[in-house]
């Protein structure tokens, strides 16, 4: 089974292009009004509204520190603090905001995933 979470947003075009500028987000899907991404296997959407959702939080997670560390340099304008890492999830994280004002995460974990 696979998913799509969408959000709506009263500017598709100017969050689409941070996603993909800045995260390295593919077009998967071109819609009349909504534009699906995707980041790995990771598949998410936006769609034109007369509203924003701007709760949640939209979470990559990378395959290492230094993938970390070169996505925080691309984000370091709207990032919230440095990369640090989290002992309690052990993983190394830092959060940043979209141009909607929306939560971003970029996260690895510092030890093996389940199959």
């Amino acid at each position: 089974m696979d998913g799509i979470v969408f959000f709506r947003t009263e500017q598709e075009r100017r969050i689409v292009a941070f996603y993909r500028e800045r995260l390295d987000a593919e077009t998967w899907l071109d819609q009349d009004g909504c534009t699906i991404l995707r980041v790995g296997g990771f598949k998410f959407g936006f769609c034109g509204r007369e509203t924003t959702d701007d709760c949640g939080i939209v979470t990559v997670y990378v395959a290492d520190r230094n993938r970390v560390d070169t996505l925080y340099d691309r984000l370091d304008d709207c990032a919230r603090d440095p990369p640090e890492e989290n002992d309690q999830y052990d993983i190394y994280q830092f959060f940043a905001e979209d141009p909607d004002g929306r939560t971003v995460e970029v996260q690895t974990f510092l030890h093996p995933l389940p199959d």
